[in-house]
C-alpha cells in the first residue's frame, strides 16, 4: 500500500511531503531520507523502496524543505536534522506497530546520524555515507559517529568518490560491533556499476535491499 502524507518539517519551514510504502507483510520500517541533489521521487529512492517492500520492509520517504520548495543548496543543518526528527515522528504515527529504523542516501543518512534520535530508532542505514568531498582525503565527517549508540549499517560502493575505503574501513572498525560495512564491488556513490562488471544496477539494488533487511532482522 502506498500513502502520500504531509508533515511539519520544523517550526520555520512549513510542511513537506512524504510517501509511505507498506507491504501487507511488513516486518520493519525504514525512515528514508534523500540525498543532496535528488528528492524522494528520484529513481534511486523509488527503486530502493520497491526492492525493500518486496522483502517485507516498509519505507517512509520524505522531502527536506529545500527540495520541497525547489531551492538550492540544502538547508542549514539545524533544519535538516529537525526534519529528520519530524519525519521519524510522522512515520511512528503512520505505522506504530513496526520496529523503526532511520537513515538515507548520502546527505540524508548523514543528517539522520547527526539528529538526536529518539529511543524508538533501533539502527541507522547509510546508503553511501559521504565521508568526504570528492578529491579530498578526510574522515572529519565521521567524528560524531562515536557518539551514536545504535547499530549502523554502511552500504558503500568500492568506487565511491565520497568515501575512500582506506578511510572508511578504519572508521567502521573504530566503532566496533555497532558498525557493519557492506561493499558493492565497482559501484560508485550512486551505486552505478560499469557494464563490464557483469552486474546490473537493478541487481545492485536488490543486494542492498537484501543486506538491509537481513541486518535489520539481526538488530531486532
Amino acid at each position: 500500500m502506498i500513502t502520500e502524507l504531509r508533515f511539519k518539517a520544523s517550526a520555520s519551514s512549513g510542511e513537506v511531503g512524504a510517501i509511505m510504502m507498506r507491504p501487507p507483510d511488513a516486518r520493519k520500517l525504514l525512515v528514508l531520507a534523500h540525498g543532496a541533489g535528488a528528492g524522494m521521487r528520484s529513481p534511486f529512492m523509488e527503486e530502493t523502496a520497491r526492492e525493500l517492500a518486496a522483502i517485507q520492509v516498509a519505507t517512509f520517504r520524505y522531502q527536506f524543505p529545500y527540495m520541497e520548495n525547489g531551492r538550492k543548496p540544502p538547508d542549514p543543518r539545524p533544519i535538516l536534522t529537525a526534519t529528520v526528527l519530524a519525519a521519524i515522528e510522522a512515520a511512528r504515527a503512520a505505522a506504530p506497530d513496526l520496529p523503526l529504523f532511520a537513515g538515507g542516501k548520502s546527505l540524508g543518512g548523514r543528517m539522520s546520524s547527526l539528529a538526536a534520535l529518539p529511543p524508538q530508532v533501533r539502527g541507522l542505514v547509510f546508503f553511501g555515507f559521504p565521508l568526504h568531498a570528492p578529491g579530498k582525503s578526510s574522515n572529519e565527517r565521521a567524528g560524531h559517529l562515536a557518539g551514536v549508540r545504535v547499530p549502523m549499517l554502511f552500504l558503500q560502493g568500492t568506487r565511491d568518490s565520497f568515501a575512500g575505503l582506506a578511510l572508511l574501513r578504519p572508521v567502521c572498525e573504530g566503532l566496533g560491533e555497532r558498525a557493519t560495512l557492506f561493499t558493492i564491488e565497482g559501484a560508485d556513490h550512486s551505486f552505478h556499476v560499469p557494464r563490464s562488471s557483469g552486474t546490473s544496477d537493478g541487481e545492485v539494488l536488490k543486494k542492498l535491499a537484501r543486506e538491509t533487511a537481513d541486518w535489520m532482522e539481526g538488530v531486532g
